[in-house]
């Protein structure tokens, strides 16, 4: 049998066939474009660097940093979301947000390592603790909330599973050199947002220096008037 069919198998008349057929084939053809659609992998609209782990320095008893650098590559706005699958020993810096088209941003992500048991190895342990990053396509500029991932969940994309990777904190290698290299850069992009906007306008006078201000001219002119007054007097 076919995965998917035109109608039923029933014999009809000719003028039946001709118009059956017609919707038939449009139904089918719509029918088989949905199943195709659902068979194509989801199109990206987030590349993550690194694409598919998260490296953390190996410090038993310590909470720990990694990072990830998340760009938006489609041409929307998107809005995208941290999970995990252990909320207790983790969190993430910012959890979401909704990035421009071109627009990136480097997310820190803080784990707490447990201490090594049944004398394992410390980096032969593998861990269970997995992340993933959602995506959700938006219109525009708007504020990030979380729940929007709740009320359109149908448009909600998975864009990865994210496998945690210990690595030795005494050990110079590539690895290790990237993740500080990106978390000077996250905490560099945190202190940027932090620090107040420049003023660049015209200086506008607090209220305060208005007020003694005008206090001041108008003692001047009292003194003046009454100046004036001695001498016509």
């Amino acid at each position: 049998m076919p995965l998917w069919g035109t109608g039923s198998s029933a014999p009809s008349a000719a003028a039946e066939g001709s118009a059956a057929g017609g919707d038939g084939a449009a139904r089918s053809s719509s029918g088989g474009a949905a199943v195709i659609r659902s068979l194509l992998p989801t199109r990206r609209r987030l590349r993550l660097d690194p694409p598919s782990k998260l490296f953390f320095p190996y410090e038993p008893g310590k909470q720990v940093r990694s990072a990830v650098k998340i760009k938006n590559i489609s041409k929307s706005h998107v809005a995208f979301k941290f999970q995990t699958t252990a909320p207790k020993s983790c969190f993430m810096r910012p959890p979401g947000g909704i990035l421009a088209p071109g627009e990136s941003i480097i997310a820190t992500v803080f784990k707490f390592v447990e201490h090594p048991e049944n004398n394992e190895k410390p980096l032969d342990q593998k861990c269970k603790v997995k992340f993933k990053i959602v995506s959700l396509k938006v219109k525009g500029p708007m504020e990030y909330v979380p729940e929007l991932f709740d009320e359109q969940k149908d448009q909600v994309a998975v864009e990865q599973i994210l496998r945690v990777v210990f690595l030795d904190a005494e050990r110079q290698t590539p690895q290790m050199d990237k993740l500080k290299r990106q978390l000077a850069e996250a905490e560099a992009a945190l202190e940027a947002r932090k620090k107040p906007p420049e003023d660049t306008g015209p200086r506008i006078v607090g209220e305060g220096l208005v007020i003694d201000e005008w206090k001041e001219r108008r003692e001047r002119y009292l003194a003046r008037q009454q100046i004036e007054g001695v001498d016509s007097a």
